[in-house]
């Protein structure tokens, strides 16, 4: 009888140990960013179509994460640059209505992970890291790990993805501010 309590206790613990799917409450999630525009920073946003979230508590390393982003939603602080952004010229949502990261490797802690993985952007794929971390969200109980806030950080080089136009006023680096309310 002992035995197969701890067989159980055993087969239990390994059963939470596993990755676990998280869903993206995409009505509390932003996907941020920033680019300079002259001597200015602006702020954009691109809502998410999909998210894909396998998550393991215990070793982030076993964790993936693959995300569809709506570019052709995607606003960028005022009317003129949005109608830019979304052109033949920078993202050309016409042919390329979808932004994709996928991750291939994550590695850290729960408080501070580094998230590597390919960006699809314009039909141009790319390895980007992020920078992670993981938060219970406000006002859960201690041991409530069914609803979660992940942010991330990081930049990109919006060229190296063939994003060239309008270079004399907008900067080469975008950088991104990503809040995503996840749960199970």
């Amino acid at each position: 009888m002992y035995r197969i309590a701890l067989l159980l206790c055993l087969i239990a613990g390994l059963a939470t140990a596993a990755p676990q799917t998280y869903r993206l409450n995409i009505a509390r999630s932003t996907v941020g960013f920033t680019y300079g525009f002259g001597e200015t920073v602006k702020t954009g946003r691109m809502p998410v179509k999909s998210a894909n979230m396998q998550i393991d508590l215990k070793n982030v390393s076993a964790s993936h994460i693959d995300v569809d982003l709506d570019a052709s939603g995607a606003t960028a602080g005022f009317f003129f640059a949005t109608l830019a952004m979304k052109g033949p010229e920078v993202l050309d949502t016409a042919h390329f209505p979808t932004i994709r990261f996928k991750s291939t490797r994550i590695t850290g802690s729960l408080l501070k992970a580094t998230i590597t993985g390919d960006l699809t952007v314009r039909g141009v794929t790319r390895p980007v890291t992020l920078n992670a971390a993981l938060y219970r969200q406000r006002g859960t109980d201690p041991d409530d790990l069914d609803n979660l806030t992940v942010f991330l950080t990081g930049s990109i080089s919006r060229s190296a993805f063939g994003a060239n136009g309008f270079s004399n006023y907008v900067g080469d680096k975008i950088g991104l501010r990503i809040i995503a309310r996840i749960e199970k």
